[in-house]
Order: C-alpha cells, then structure tokens, then sequence
C-alpha cells in the first residue's frame, strides 16, 4: 500500500488480503493452539535450568516466567480491538498489525474502511523482533534435530560396543540432512499447506515430553532417592555460577514463546462473547496447563540426575535399559522439529516473497511460477524466487548451527533478544496507548516498573547467553 508517496517498508508489510473472515475458534481451540505452539523443545532444557540454581529458585522463576507470559497475555488481548478493546470496529490480524495500530501512526482514511499505517517506527522495531525470533527458531531447531538424531546413533553404538567413549560423534553431518530435507520442505508454497505436518508436530512433542518426563520419574523411584541441592550445581568462581544463572533464565523465558502468536490465535475465535474475554481465559488455562508440564519435565529430570543433568533432557538417557524407547523419543524430536521449523519459518517466507512481488511486481523471476510434471507425482508448481530464497535461507539457518552448535547458550540469546521487547515492551506500550492510562498514576507506574524490571533481567539473560557461546567457543 502506497500514500502520499509513502511506501510500504518490508518490516511493516502484512500483505492480508481484505476478506471476511469466518471466525468460528472458542476458548477450547485456543487453549489447543497455544498449548501446541508452545510446548517444544524448550521443554528439554529446563531440568538443566533447574539444575543451574537449584530447587527453591528454578521452580520459582519458571512460576514467575509463567506470570509474565499470562500478564503479557492479558495485556494484549485488549490491543485486538480498537479503539475500544471489546466492540472496537478495528481488528489487527497479527501481532504486527497490533503495533502498527497502536503504536504506528495508524489513521483511517475517508475512502478507505481499513487502517493504514503511515509511520514507520515502532511497527519496525517489532518486525526487526518478530523476524529474528522466527529466524532463530529455526537455527535453534537445526541444533536440536542434530542434537537428536546423533543421540539415536550413539544409543546404538553403545548397545553394540558397551562404552560410551567409542561411541562420539559429530553432529555437524546430521546439521547437513536436516538442512536438506528443509530444503524440500521449504518449497511448500505456503502455510495453509502444511496443517497436516503442524498437527503430526504437535503430537510427537507431547510424546518426547511425556518420554522424558516417565524416564526421568522411573530413574528417581530405581534410585530410592532425589538427586540436586537448594543452591544448585557448585562453580569455581561466582562469575561462572552468575552467568550459568543467565543461561537458566534464558532457556526458562525460552519455553515461553507465547506472545508472536497471541494476536494471530486472537483473530480466529468467534464473537460474542468479546474475544478479549475468551482469549483471557483461553491464556490462563493455557499458561496453568503448560506451567504444570513445565515443572513436572524440570523437576523430574533435575531429580534424576542432579548437578549431572544435561542440557537436553532425554541424552542423559543414552545407556537406558529402555534405549528403544529414547530413540523414539529422540525420533519424536526430529519429526517434531521438521515440522516446527516450517511452522516458524513459512510466515518469514511470506512477508519477505511478498514484499519483493510488491516492490517488483513485473519482473518475471520474482512473480512467474511454471508448472512441474513428474512420473506418479502430482503436478507441482515451482517458483524460481521461492526456490532460491528459501534454499539460500535454510542454508543460512543450518551454516550458523554448524558453527555454533551450542544448545542451551542459544536459547538463551534467543530469549535475551527477543523475550522482553515481544513479552514486555511491544504489550505494555500498545495497552498503555491505548488506554490512555495518565502518566504517573499507579496503573502507569506499576507497567512502567514492570517493563524496566523485564528489560533489566532480559539483558542479563542476553549477556549471560553470549558470554557462554564465546566461553564453549573458545574452550
């Protein structure tokens, strides 16, 4: 869209189509979307977290990331509507359109019933965001299906050859099929078309979840006794035990990645009664549900294995008597993780293809798609933009893994770049906005505090994060 001039920046381009839409969603389909888009790998590392600082402060500060995450929620869903959170005729479609609504300089034109956003800077800055956390989830899913797949081979070889010494191995190779089989994948046209691959994904997560969760349960009651301490692993140095604390709290805000997708969730439930009110609800179930989960898989694996816990739950199974059933928990994660990596990747896909048919809309190698015939396959369209952009891309995303293969210090950066301005900042800001809350009331003060409280401890997650990549870089 164009006005006065002004062109589309591709970092505020939604390219949504103005078609009704039927909404048809309840409380119940929505509590099965964030409860699916939220559950992932995540999971796994919380146990080592807990293990970070021990038993009394890693279930608190998952309890505290949880409250968070739901204030968050709770704060957003009044932003769906505008002016007035409940009837306001003026729906955002995405937690971008959101921003740009309320904090962009949004006006309604005359002649126009939609929003049209004619400022550029706050819509920007979370689209800057919004983009980095789909682009690092897909490297932190690269790592973790190699992380997974090379845990199957050396179950394996620790079964033939009784040792776990003979049975090292790289996961760079493993980096590379992933990568390829993305590759494959990525030429999928869009969203829409990859439902079935979302809901597989969904249930193999569930299913390494509950694994983990049993193995780690079963090892505590063969022991007769519950492995950590209230302190936590023991360091040389308080240095070191305050950057490990950093990383805990970064993978614990990683397990949250509920924010990005609320609005989106948001859009597809049905009226009356207001969808703020049903999104409300639909976020405390959700956030009790996963919350639960959360310290069920942390607390169960922390206790099995104590200050020897590993960053990934289940490779502390790797010499089980069960090791069938941890190589098809560790199978669960790739198929999950196959999957997962499109669902965070196909909406970069889009905003980035439709910004350049935008900007270039007669240029043949950026619009024109040809048709594919194959023996027994089904005909296939392919698109020269879509084949080279997306190959380049998952390139990109895999070529990063390989060179810092480092799970749970990347989880950590992620959530110390991407938790506070997605979960605090952007949402305290829009519901400020517009509510027209008065500086300096208590309303005002207490967000105000909570917004610094949450950058402060975001940017301390982030430097602990980078400092542990640098550290495994250099070690």
């Amino acid at each position: 869209m164009s006005e006065e001039g002004y062109t589309t920046p591709f970092l505020d381009a939604q390219f949504a189509d103005s078609i009704t839409v039927k909404r048809t969603g309840t409380v119940w389909t929505a509590v099965a979307h964030i409860v699916t888009g939220v559950i992932g790998s995540g999971v796994l590392s919380l146990a080592w977290s807990i293990a970070q600082v021990g038993w009394i402060a890693g279930p608190l500060a998952i309890l505290l990331f949880a409250s968070i995450t739901l204030l968050s929620a709770f704060l957003l869903s009044d932003t769906y509507r505008s002016p007035d959170p409940q009837y306001g005729p003026h729906r955002s479609s995405s937690y971008l359109d959101a921003v740009n609504l309320h904090k962009g300089k949004a006006r309604l034109l005359l002649h126009d019933p939609h929003w049209v956003v004619t400022g550029i800077g706050s819509g920007r800055a979370s689209g800057v965001f919004v983009n980095i956390s789909l682009y690092g989830f897909g490297i932190a899913y690269v790592i973790t299906a190699a992380i997974s797949m090379s845990a199957i081979q050396k179950s394996n070889c620790y079964q033939d050859k009784g040792t776990e010494e003979a049975c090292e191995f790289g996961d760079a190779y493993f980096m590379l099929i992933f990568g390829a089989v993305q590759i494959v994948l990525s030429q999928i046209p869009n969203f829409h078309n990859i439902q079935w691959l979302s809901i597989l994904a969904a249930i193999m997560s569930f299913a390494y979840a509950f694994i983990g969760m049993a193995l780690a349960l079963m090892q505590v009651i063969e022991k007769g006794y519950v492995e950590g301490s209230i302190q936590g692993i023991n360091t040389s140095t308080g240095t070191e035990k305050l950057w490990l604390v950093a990383q805990a709290l970064g993978d614990i805000a990683f397990s949250y990645p509920f924010a990005v997708i609320l609005i989106e969730i948001q859009d597809t439930l049905k009226s009356p009664p207001p969808e703020n009110q049903t999104m409300r609800r639909a976020s405390t179930i959700s956030v009790i549900v996963t919350t639960f989960f959360y310290l069920c898989c942390g607390c169960c694996g922390y206790a099995a294995f104590g200050n020897d816990t590993s960053g990934n739950l289940l490779t502390g199974f790797s010499s089980s008597k069960l090791h069938w059933l941890v190589d098809f928990a560790n199978a669960c994660i790739v198929i999950h993780l196959v999957g997962a990596y499109q669902v965070y990747s196909q909406p970069l896909f889009a905003n980035v293809e439709n910004w350049l048919r935008f900007k270039f809309p007669d240029n043949e190698f950026v619009n024109h798609t040809y048709l594919l015939k194959l023996p027994v396959l089904p005909d296939f369209q392919i698109s020269f933009l879509r084949l080279s952009f997306r190959t380049v891309y998952v390139a990109s995303t895999t070529g990063i893994a390989m060179i810092f293969p480092y799970f749970n210090q990347i989880l950590g950066v992620l959530a110390g770049i991407i938790y506070y301005p997605l979960t605090i900042y952007f949402p305290v800001e829009m519901y400020l906005s517009q509510s027209n809350i008065e500086a300096w009331t208590t309303k005002w003060i207490l967000l105000r505090l909570f917004s610094i409280i949450g950058f402060v401890v975001g940017f301390f997650t982030l430097i602990g994060s980078i400092e542990g990549i640098i550290t495994a870089k250099l070690s």
